[in-house]
């Protein structure tokens, strides 16, 4: 049989999506554009991202009437009603279930009755991992952590994705080692929350990056979160001094009012903040540190949106990710008030975009006359160490080459 994939939300979702992909093909299945099965690999960061879900799941079944739609992820896992309601879907796989997507659609063959496999995600204690998985990307999204054990008042993916559980060390260099001779040049370290790699493990994301920095390779660190930066020292160092650490670095700031970050339980000031952003800026100026930022939080007056807006604006990074607020099955947050009105969102969010077209020029700007390292991922585009997209036109893909702006 056929199949095709549409990975929706983070780079979670996009090693997932390569675990399932790697699952069907080692069984006979291909992949195609014309697919018998349709898998919706699904995000629930946000009531966007469920219409977006919602979205892919109907654009999937009117390509073809016949398609098997599988919908998992994320959207599953929180809110497995809402996918059992929808004619479209035919089966239900949780976080918690995606190895099961070979039983699921054998039964759903033999009986053609809607399935709905989803767990209770609190109960697994072990990371989806497949030692020869097939990676899709020229630069691999690797997943060495799962969960996350900080429960923010705004955010659901702990109910989507459980409480913290890591891949074991030795799993983890020997997946990086053969990368490396397969001629792989990079890899992304990735994790719900990576920075509490190792909580469930006598060892620390620091441990573990001291012993994969021996290994040849570019690695890139996907979002970390200054809570556990600021309680290791040596965390901080090694990222800044080890050359085949990447220097982009994603720290969620979320807001820059401290009433709003006590409200989202952030467990840091902007003080702090700051103080690890400045100093990774200090020791290694090309760095790139990028963003969250959720506006229109419950209680978020003008005031803190003004805020939080000029310390942004006056702070050099160099991206924003914007989210407006949603209340979401589970959080604290969703019993806060006042609301913020939905106007207001788009408009806060509206001057947002525009702050971020401005910081990630002017970022591009401050790189000029500076050398710099690159991959190149296409035979017309390069990614520099500094997260820099590059237009040109180039021998060979996945290639280290030097570039000035």
């Amino acid at each position: 049989m056929k199949f095709n994939i549409v990975n929706l939300g983070c780079r979670m979702n996009q090693f997932d999506g390569d675990f399932i992909v790697s699952k069907l093909l080692k069984a006979g299945y291909q992949k195609s554009e014309l697919p018998d099965i349709y898998i919706i690999n699904t995000c629930t960061v946000t009531l966007k991202a469920d219409r977006s879900s919602r979205q892919a799941i109907y654009q999937a079944k009117r390509q073809n009437k016949n398609t098997i739609v599988i919908a998992t992820g994320c959207y599953a896992q929180t809110n497995k009603e809402a996918l059992e309601s929808l004619e479209e879907v035919d089966i239900v796989l949780g976080n918690a279930n995606k190895e099961d997507i070979l039983k699921a659609v054998e039964e759903f063959l033999q009986n053609r009755q809607k399935i709905s496999i989803v767990d209770n995600i609190f109960r697994k204690n072990d990371i989806t991992f497949d030692s020869e998985i097939i990676f899709e990307n020229n630069r691999p999204f690797l997943k060495i952590q799962e969960g996350c054990n900080s429960f923010c008042s705004f955010c659901v993916i702990p109910y989507a994705r459980g409480k913290v559980r890591s891949l074991d060390k030795d799993i983890i260099l020997k997946t990086i080692k053969d990368l490396y001779e397969k001629g792989y040049k990079e890899v992304v370290l990735t994790g719900t929350q990576l920075s509490q790699y190792g909580e469930d493990k006598d060892i620390s994301l620091f441990e573990l990056l001291k012993e994969i920095v021996k290994i040849p390779i570019f690695i890139r660190l996907s979002s970390m979160n200054i809570n556990e930066i600021k309680k290791d020292k040596n965390l901080l160092d090694i990222i800044i001094k080890e050359q085949n650490i990447m220097p982009h670095f994603h720290l969620s700031l979320q807001s820059a009012s401290d009433r709003i970050l006590r409200l989202m339980e952030r467990e840091y000031t902007l003080k702090e903040y700051e103080e690890i952003a400045y100093y990774i800026l200090k020791h290694r100026p090309i760095s790139a540190i990028g963003t969250d930022i959720i506006m229109g939080f419950p209680t978020e007056t003008d005031e803190d949106f003004n805020f939080s807006y000029s310390f942004i604006k006056s702070f050099p990074f160099a991206y924003l990710h914007i989210f407006s607020y949603s209340d979401r099955p589970f959080i604290k947050a969703s019993k806060l008030h006042p609301k913020i009105k939905e106007s207001v969102k788009k408009e806060r969010s509206n001057i947002l975009q525009t702050l971020n077209e401005e910081k990630k020029q002017a970022f591009r700007e401050s790189m000029k006359g500076k050398t710099l390292r690159a991959i190149t991922i296409s035979q017309d585009k390069a990614l520099t160490e500094n997260y820099i997209y590059i237009d040109g036109q180039f021998d060979k893909t996945n290639d280290i080459i030097y570039v000035s702006l």
